[in-house]
Protein backbone atom coordinates (compact mmCIF):
# COMPACT_ATOMS: atom_id res chain seq x y z
CA UNK A 1 0.00 0.00 0.00
CA UNK A 2 1.34 3.44 -0.90
CA UNK A 3 2.29 6.01 1.71
CA UNK A 4 -0.39 8.30 0.28
CA UNK A 5 -3.13 5.69 0.80
CA UNK A 6 -1.92 4.98 4.34
CA UNK A 7 -1.92 8.66 5.31
CA UNK A 8 -5.32 9.21 3.67
CA UNK A 9 -6.59 6.26 5.71
CA UNK A 10 -5.14 7.80 8.85
CA UNK A 11 -7.03 11.04 8.16
CA UNK A 12 -10.24 9.13 7.51
CA UNK A 13 -9.68 7.23 10.76
CA UNK A 14 -9.66 10.35 12.94
CA UNK A 15 -12.83 11.58 11.26
CA UNK A 16 -14.81 8.38 10.77
CA UNK A 17 -13.28 5.70 13.01
CA UNK A 18 -11.26 2.58 12.52
CA UNK A 19 -8.05 4.09 13.89
CA UNK A 20 -5.78 2.72 16.59
CA UNK A 21 -7.23 5.10 19.21
CA UNK A 22 -10.72 3.66 18.64
CA UNK A 23 -12.02 7.23 18.79
CA UNK A 24 -13.25 9.52 16.04
CA UNK A 25 -14.74 12.94 15.48
CA UNK A 26 -17.91 11.48 13.98
CA UNK A 27 -18.43 9.15 16.94
CA UNK A 28 -18.02 11.87 19.55
CA UNK A 29 -19.61 14.84 17.78
CA UNK A 30 -22.67 13.29 16.13
CA UNK A 31 -24.68 12.96 19.33
CA UNK A 32 -23.93 16.43 20.70
CA UNK A 33 -26.68 19.04 20.67
CA UNK A 34 -26.05 22.53 19.41
CA UNK A 35 -26.41 23.80 22.98
CA UNK A 36 -23.71 21.42 24.19
CA UNK A 37 -21.50 22.31 21.21
CA UNK A 38 -21.66 26.03 22.04
CA UNK A 39 -21.32 25.78 25.82
CA UNK A 40 -18.06 26.83 27.46
CA UNK A 41 -17.13 25.15 30.73
CA UNK A 42 -14.32 25.99 33.15
CA UNK A 43 -13.00 28.64 30.75
CA UNK A 44 -12.28 26.03 28.05
CA UNK A 45 -13.08 26.61 24.42
CA UNK A 46 -16.45 25.28 23.33
CA UNK A 47 -16.70 22.07 21.34
CA UNK A 48 -17.78 24.02 18.26
CA UNK A 49 -14.81 26.34 18.63
CA UNK A 50 -12.39 23.41 18.91
CA UNK A 51 -14.10 21.67 16.00
CA UNK A 52 -13.75 24.69 13.72
CA UNK A 53 -10.20 25.36 14.90
CA UNK A 54 -8.91 21.84 14.39
CA UNK A 55 -10.55 21.40 10.98
CA UNK A 56 -9.51 24.86 9.76
CA UNK A 57 -6.15 23.43 8.75
CA UNK A 58 -7.78 20.65 6.73
CA UNK A 59 -9.45 23.32 4.59
CA UNK A 60 -6.07 25.00 4.10
CA UNK A 61 -4.57 21.64 3.13
CA UNK A 62 -7.32 21.05 0.56
CA UNK A 63 -6.55 24.41 -1.04
CA UNK A 64 -2.84 23.56 -1.35
CA UNK A 65 -3.54 20.05 -2.67
CA UNK A 66 -5.77 21.57 -5.34
CA UNK A 67 -2.89 23.76 -6.53
CA UNK A 68 -3.71 26.87 -4.52
CA UNK A 69 -1.58 28.80 -2.10
CA UNK A 70 -1.32 28.30 1.65
CA UNK A 71 -3.72 30.87 3.05
CA UNK A 72 -4.06 29.69 6.65
CA UNK A 73 -3.35 32.06 9.51
CA UNK A 74 -3.49 30.92 13.12
CA UNK A 75 -5.26 34.15 14.09
CA UNK A 76 -8.28 33.09 11.99
CA UNK A 77 -8.37 29.46 13.10
CA UNK A 78 -10.85 29.97 15.96
CA UNK A 79 -13.48 31.81 13.92
CA UNK A 80 -16.75 29.91 14.21
CA UNK A 81 -20.00 30.38 12.34
CA UNK A 82 -23.09 31.21 14.38
CA UNK A 83 -24.66 28.04 15.76
CA UNK A 84 -28.15 28.91 17.00
CA UNK A 85 -30.12 25.82 16.05
CA UNK A 86 -29.54 22.07 15.89
CA UNK A 87 -29.70 22.40 12.12
CA UNK A 88 -26.73 24.81 12.17
CA UNK A 89 -24.62 22.32 14.12
CA UNK A 90 -25.67 19.38 11.94
CA UNK A 91 -24.86 21.34 8.76
CA UNK A 92 -21.43 22.23 10.11
CA UNK A 93 -20.79 18.55 10.82
CA UNK A 94 -22.10 17.47 7.41
CA UNK A 95 -19.67 19.90 5.79
CA UNK A 96 -16.81 18.55 7.92
CA UNK A 97 -17.45 14.98 6.78
CA UNK A 98 -17.46 16.10 3.14
CA UNK A 99 -14.24 18.10 3.59
CA UNK A 100 -12.54 15.19 5.34
CA UNK A 101 -13.34 12.79 2.54
CA UNK A 102 -12.27 15.36 -0.04
CA UNK A 103 -8.92 15.90 1.72
CA UNK A 104 -8.34 12.14 2.04
CA UNK A 105 -9.14 11.67 -1.63
CA UNK A 106 -6.66 14.39 -2.61
CA UNK A 107 -3.97 12.89 -0.37
CA UNK A 108 -4.48 9.48 -1.99
CA UNK A 109 -3.69 10.99 -5.37
CA UNK A 110 -0.28 12.29 -4.29
CA UNK A 111 2.76 10.40 -5.52
CA UNK A 112 4.71 9.04 -2.55
CA UNK A 113 7.68 11.18 -3.57
CA UNK A 114 5.65 14.32 -2.77
CA UNK A 115 5.77 13.58 0.97
CA UNK A 116 9.46 14.49 1.15
CA UNK A 117 9.02 17.74 -0.80
CA UNK A 118 8.59 21.15 0.83
CA UNK A 119 5.03 22.07 1.67
CA UNK A 120 4.61 25.36 -0.22
CA UNK A 121 7.77 26.80 1.37
CA UNK A 122 10.90 25.32 2.92
CA UNK A 123 10.11 26.99 6.26
CA UNK A 124 7.03 24.74 6.67
CA UNK A 125 8.89 21.50 6.16
CA UNK A 126 7.68 18.56 4.11
CA UNK A 127 4.24 17.52 2.95
CA UNK A 128 4.53 14.56 5.31
CA UNK A 129 5.27 16.79 8.31
CA UNK A 130 2.33 19.05 7.57
CA UNK A 131 -0.26 16.39 6.79
CA UNK A 132 0.79 14.21 9.70
CA UNK A 133 0.82 17.30 11.92
CA UNK A 134 -2.77 18.09 10.94
CA UNK A 135 -3.80 14.55 11.86
CA UNK A 136 -2.00 14.78 15.22
CA UNK A 137 -3.62 18.17 15.83
CA UNK A 138 -7.05 16.64 15.18
CA UNK A 139 -6.34 13.85 17.69
CA UNK A 140 -5.18 16.38 20.29
CA UNK A 141 -8.31 18.49 20.04
CA UNK A 142 -10.58 15.44 19.84
CA UNK A 143 -9.27 14.52 23.28
CA UNK A 144 -10.24 17.95 24.57
CA UNK A 145 -13.70 17.68 23.01
CA UNK A 146 -14.27 14.29 24.62
CA UNK A 147 -13.34 15.67 28.04
CA UNK A 148 -15.61 18.70 27.61
CA UNK A 149 -18.41 16.41 26.48
CA UNK A 150 -17.99 14.32 29.64
CA UNK A 151 -18.10 17.44 31.80
CA UNK A 152 -21.29 18.55 30.08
Amino acid sequence: MSIAKQIAGHLRGIYFGGNWTVSSLKEHLSDITWQQATTRVHGFNSIVSLTCHSTYYVKALINVLQGGTLEAKDEFSFITPPINLQQDWEQLLANLWIEAEHAASLIEQLPDSRFTENFTDEKYGSYYRNIQGIIEHLHYHLGQMVLIKKIL
